[in-house]
């Protein structure tokens, strides 16, 4: 599976498919990575490849992932939008549909946040978080 380099970060990422680019991130809290698809509740990337152009990758330095980069203690949400924006961006793609499981919710919340006119929709599955009502 390809990597690629920018600056001081390298990720590791797979696509499957053809049409619309769909992102999609497993959940698996910090250890979001691209072999724990068969663990989700549905795998995004089998699902939707015959539809879109399913695009993953390893979270930077998820646990059991080969994505690499320094830790970001002041915006560490951010960081990780701008490595989804800049792959992205290495793969020639503008505009993007996300799905985000557990994790990927607040991955979708801040891609949303900082480029909402290349998120053209975002499916957040099982997203992260509770309230005492609902546990």
């Amino acid at each position: 599976m390809p990597l690629f380099t920018k600056g001081d970060v390298t990720i590791h990422y797979d696509e499957v498919g053809s049409g619309f680019p769909l992102l999609a991130t497993p959940g698996g809290g910090l250890s979001s990575i691209m072999s724990g698809w068969p663990r989700q509740v549905f795998n995004a990337m089998e699902v939707f490849k015959d539809d879109f152009r399913c695009i993953t990758m390893d979270q930077r330095n998820a646990n059991g992932g080969e994505s690499t980069g320094p830790v970001q203690v002041e915006d560490p949400w951010g960081a990780f939008a701008d490595d989804q924006l800049a792959l992205m961006d290495h793969l020639g793609i503008q505009e993007f549909a996300f799905i985000g499981y557990c994790i990927g919710g607040p991955f979708a919340m801040k891609l949303i946040e900082r480029a909402p006119d290349r998120v053209a929709a975002a499916v957040l599955c099982q997203p992260v978080g509770h309230a005492s009502k609902t546990p």
